[in-house]
């Protein structure tokens, strides 16, 4: 089934949206860097200012900042409490120790980023990139404490397998609902995407990101998860704490493949059980059901410490310091909205399809628009496949093979060129300790460098289809 997704029709001329769109992210970054003022504040501020400036009435003023916002944060706040939850328990138990131990042990030290950049890779397979990365921070964490050299030496290939992942390869959001937009078989984008996503991985997730590492400031693990543990007596098992961690990722992996299995038609959607597991593996419920498991595994029955007391310390030494980091997330996705409100990614994209440029190469810099126009990489993966469906059906027939590399260059330009209104930016930025300048200078090189190669290497693909 083919679906459509209509852009928010321009207000403006295209050159004075392009102009408010270019004003707002260079006064953003200079009331962040120069200013210094709060992101949260900062991004209010600016996602205010750009509203009324393109022209949104009073009256719709607070509607059009404030619906972005509660969307962002119905999504985000869940996930990164639970998340934050279940990754201080692992950490304090021991857990985290226990899995660094066994990583360093196989892979030795010197190969520890590779280990851990492997192990995203594959935690990152079925699990959202935030929701990965915040249950694999407690890890992360660790092995920087324990070996040194710089918390990002660790954490960048981390977040680049992580990256990866989320942007090309389904089951993830936008690679599953961009095929299905554009009528693409999704098991034959699954094999192109793993096909340039591999080789993507290795050369701009794990090199490019040592490369940065190397050449950027040595900063030290915050502890935003709360004090690490010194000293702990009866460490829980591996294999407790590995199923803790892969849990949720089972839960979320039977999620998403019933889900797809419904909308291919190959399994009834009234099944009661079905209903069941597809609830229970939405990413907050999992997140949810793992943490309260991780509870008792990791705090009930090793009776450490008062229970009720214990427990409760622990969930509000979690939460607390990442309260921050939600508000700032949830104002990052309040400025993607108004950008996306002001119509510009619509206007750019007609002045591309009157260059008469290949389709593929369209699919590409439509994505990127979108992309730096509102900030999600699903959205703009979701949203640009929209707009190519139209071009897509006029071309006439095209083979499988064709239709899967079409997919995967409008994912693979929709994850380029994070900046400062992709709440993944601040979120992923802010729980490494990274200032805005030097997020842009890796977060966002890196994630550019993904999308590059990979739309690169599905063009090889693609011409031989």
């Amino acid at each position: 089934m083919v679906l459509t997704q209509v852009a928010p029709e321009a207000t403006l001329p295209a050159s004075a949206l392009i102009a408010i769109a270019v004003g707002a992210v260079a006064l953003l970054l200079f009331l962040i860097i120069k200013v210094r003022l709060h992101a949260f504040f900062s991004l209010i501020i600016v996602s205010l200012l750009t509203a009324a400036v393109a022209g949104v009435t009073a009256s719709e003023l607070l509607d059009t900042m404030l619906g972005p916002f509660g969307e962002t944060l119905a999504t985000v706040a869940m996930l990164v409490g639970f998340g934050a939850v279940l990754g201080r328990l692992v950490e304090t138990s021991g857990g985290a120790t226990v899995l660094a131990e066994s990583l360093i042990g196989r892979f030795g030290e010197k190969r520890a980023p590779l280990a851990l950049s492997v192990a995203s890779l594959l935690f990152g397979f079925p699990i959202f990139l935030d929701a990965g990365f915040i249950v694999f921070l407690p890890i992360i964490y660790t092995v920087a404490r324990r070996l040194g050299g710089g918390l990002l030496r660790y954490a960048l290939p981390s977040t680049g397998a992580f990256l990866t992942m989320h942007a090309l390869v389904p089951p993830h959001p936008g690679p599953v609902a961009a095929s299905g937009i554009l009528g693409a078989d999704v098991g034959m984008v699954l094999v192109i995407a793993l096909l340039v996503g591999i080789p993507t991985w290795y050369v701009a997730g794990y090199h490019l990101s040592m490369w940065l590492a190397k050449r950027s400031p040595e900063l030290e693990v915050p502890n935003l998860l709360g004090e690490p543990p010194k000293d702990i007596e009866n460490p829980p098992a591996f294999g407790t704490i590995l199923l803790v961690l892969l849990l949720p990722l089972v839960l979320i992996f039977i999620n998403t493949g019933l889900s797809t299995l419904i909308a291919e038609g190959l399994i009834p959607e009234g099944n009661l059980w079905i209903q069941i597991l597809v609830f229970i593996g939405n990413t907050p419920i999992a997140l949810l059901i793992s943490s309260l498991l991780a509870m008792y595994l990791l705090v009930v029955r090793r009776k450490t410490g008062p229970l009720g007391g214990r427990l409760e310390d622990l969930v509000d030494d979690a939460l607390a310091p990442v309260c921050s980091i939600i508000l700032i997330t949830g104002a990052g996705g309040m400025f993607g909205g108004v950008l996306t409100s002001t119509g510009i990614g619509g206007a750019m994209t007609d002045g591309l399809d009157a260059l008469g440029l290949p389709l593929i190469l369209v699919g590409f810099l439509v994505a990127v628009i979108m992309r730096v126009a509102q900030g999600s990489a699903t959205v703009a993966g979701i949203t640009a496949a929209g707009l190519m469906a139209p071009a897509v059906n006029a071309a006439g027939e095209m083979s499988a093979v064709a239709l899967a590399c079409l997919v995967v260059a409008i994912v693979a330009g929709a994850i380029t060129f994070s900046h400062v209104n992709d709440s993944g930016f601040w979120l992923v930025s802010r729980f490494l300790g990274m200032s805005t300048t030097l997020a842009l200078k890796t977060w966002t090189v890196i994630a550019t460098a993904i999308g590059f190669m990979a739309f690169g290497l599905v063009c090889i693909v693609y011409a031989f289809a």
